[in-house]
């Protein structure tokens, strides 16, 4: 039961702005991971094939989650897990709303500042701007999934990374918690889910770099940021809120908390 509350209450009672900076921290985090996520797939296909790049693609991006948990900050995909307390009576509507809208723009505020500072890095030119190329078409796909697509990947995503919240908290050491988040994010990534807060570092990048590669890449669909806005952002954050309450807090709200209750009557 202790575990479940700590899960579900998330830092709700914390003021708007800490708010903003612990979600801006969670962005930089996952910013992290999703640039490692590139530079080490980058070029593996040619010779490891599709299903082992995205392995370890998968398992390097389990970083960014990794250190938002153990380091401490908060990210709008996990706090979907707060949904509980609200059921519980532990929180209001209006709380809960408010630290997702919080958490949520601080997500986007992060993430947007390690891409300002990676395109300005030039880090993106290694090996003949081959990670900044698979960082455009990496973007560009995500941004022309069809709407329904984009909202199911949303939905699996969620499941597996409140799963990896469920299982960290559960753990009762560091290298507990490691593997408890190791393995769901690195499925999610592999299965190739849409991550809402990822998305907001994967996709702005792209449309940044499309214009400074020296050799532009043809063949590729729009990459816009309306696209990246209606057709990426919307549907994923959508379908990751789904994932989150609907398919990891109910049944765990209803398991452990509301089931509780029934036998202690």
């Amino acid at each position: 039961m202790t575990r479940t509350r700590t899960a579900t209450r998330g830092s709700w009672r914390r003021s708007r702005w800490p708010g903003t900076r612990c979600g801006s921290n969670a962005a930089v985090y996952i910013a992290f991971g999703a640039t490692l996520s590139i530079v080490v797939g980058q070029d593996g296909a040619s010779r490891l094939g599709v299903g082992v790049t995205r392995f370890l693609s998968g398992s390097v991006f389990s970083m960014g989650l990794i250190l938002v948990i153990i380091a401490g900050a908060e990210r709008f995909t996990g706090n979907h897990l707060m949904a509980a307390s609200r059921w519980t009576g532990r929180i209001t509507t209006g709380e809960m709303l408010r630290n997702w809208s919080v958490v949520y723009i601080g997500n986007f505020a992060g993430s947007l500042l390690i891409v300002f500072l990676y395109v300005l890095s030039g880090l993106w030119r290694a090996n003949g701007e081959a990670v900044g190329t698979a960082a455009v078409t990496l973007a560009a796909m995500k941004a022309n999934l069809p709407f329904m697509e984009a909202l199911i990947r949303g939905i699996g995503c969620n499941w597996l990374v409140c799963a990896a919240v469920w299982l960290a908290l559960a753990a009762e050491d560091t290298m507990g918690k490691i593997l408890g988040i190791y393995f769901p994010i690195m499925a999610f990534v592999t299965l190739g889910f849409e991550h809402s807060v990822a998305n907001m570092f994967f996709i702005p990048l792209g449309i940044l770099l499309k214009s400074q590669l020296a050799a532009p890449i043809a063949g590729l669909p729009d990459l816009s940021w309306e696209g990246f806005l209606v057709g990426n952002l919307l549907p994923v954050t959508v379908g990751n809120a789904i994932g989150g309450v609907v398919f990891v807090a109910l049944p765990y709200w209803f398991v452990y908390i509301r089931g509780k209750k029934a036998e202690s009557r």
